[in-house]
């Protein structure tokens, strides 16, 4: 399984079980509403499920929610359905006033399976003429609206 943990805000009223199921649930095979296609497919092999909950110590209905999704959920290689299942539409929940990734456990044999670039950081530099300095390799927020001397303090920043 893959492994996550999530720092979870409920709304007020919504108990931090019920929050951490929704979590679960939401970023897996679940969605708002039943749906006539959850009868075609055994959901339970793929459902993330919250296995913990614990209290954020000196944070007011703060938890950190541990949920594990079965590697069958996702795409062998694909580090972008990984994330896109795990985080990609779970943090506009209603049920959640906040929503943090905090940690994420993957076990090896899945990471095997991801092929990497098909190069590495000598020949990026070799290609770009850049040595001696780290690559920047961002979008610099905000994306508008700077002057071009503040959008190159900004780059210099980064670097």
């Amino acid at each position: 399984d893959i492994l996550a943990a999530f720092r979870v805000t409920p709304q007020p009223g919504v108990p931090p079980e019920e929050a951490g199921a929704a979590v679960a649930a939401e970023s897996s095979t679940g969605t708002w509403t039943t749906v006539w296609t959850d009868g075609l497919t055994s959901l339970d092999r793929y459902k993330g499920r919250c296995y913990d909950i614990e209290t954020v110590l000196g944070e007011k209905d703060q938890y950190i929610c541990y949920v594990a999704y079965p590697l069958d959920l996702f795409e062998e290689g694909s580090v972008t359905n990984m994330f896109t299942s795990i985080v990609g539409n779970v943090f506009g929940f209603k049920a959640l006033r906040a929503l943090r990734l905090e940690d994420l456990r993957i076990p090896p044999a899945y990471t095997k399976t991801f092929q990497g670039p098909p190069h590495g950081i000598q020949v990026e530099r070799d290609k770009l003429n850049k040595y001696g300095r780290p690559l920047l390799g961002c979008t610099i927020k905000p994306k508008l609206g700077l002057s071009a001397k503040n959008y190159g303090r900004a780059v210099y920043e980064c670097l």
